[in-house]
């Protein structure tokens, strides 16, 4: 194995060990554009973000400014009266330069793409009334866990807690009311009820 052999080797496994995201923060920046096209050719994951950007379009959001979601393409000003020319202005600049731009400030692109791309992880809804989507309590879709892809029914009993896990019966798929067994793989955004032994307290 000659040296370069080696080091390709141990830059692989290190890969599959060790996957990596890089976040190219700041891409408002003249120069950004030339070095996100320069760390895409080492063939990593490379996404352009601005966390400044989105700091700014939540704080907005949060006093109902602006109709933001993070992730969102745009976002809508909800009250022009209450902003300063100065802020309008600044809205307007991160919506020429960074959302139209790149579809988005890549903050909440990142998040996803680490969790669903690099960690290989699916959404999962618990709920207890599968007519309603809801707990007992009547809040629809009131959990959302982020599981391994490959998850069972009963490891997703047991990451919900240690006795659902150890009294479960079956499992209920809340889309089309089948019933589903302990081996039974779970699919991304699937909307599950826990059927066991013991009675909620």
């Amino acid at each position: 194995m000659t040296e370069e052999d080696f080091l390709r080797f141990v830059d692989t496994m290190r890969r599959i060990a060790k996957p990596m995201l890089i976040v190219a923060n700041k891409i408002d920046l003249p120069a950004a554009e030339a070095n996100v096209e320069r760390l895409k050719k080492l063939d990593y994951t490379v996404i352009p973000a601005s966390a400044e950007a989105e700091l700014a379009l939540r704080r907005a959001a949060e006093k109902k400014l602006i109709d933001y979601r993070p992730g969102d393409a745009d976002f809508k000003i909800a009250q022009p009266e209450k902003l300063s020319p100065t802020q309008i202005k600044a809205l307007e600049t991160i919506r020429e330069k960074i959302l139209t731009k790149n579809g988005s400030t890549g903050v909440q692109n990142a998040i996803n793409t680490a969790y669903f791309k690099l960690l290989n992880m699916i959404t999962v809804y618990p709920v207890e009334d599968v007519e309603h989507l809801s707990n007992h309590q009547g809040k629809v879709l009131p959990d959302t866990y982020l599981v391994p892809q490959g998850t069972t029914a009963r490891q997703f009993a047991y990451i919900i807690h240690t006795e659902l896990g150890e009294s479960f019966l079956y499992a209920v798929n809340a889309r089309d009311k089948r019933r589903i067994g302990e081996d039974a793989v779970l699919k991304d955004r699937d909307v599950i009820s826990i059927v066991s032994t013991q009675k909620r307290a």
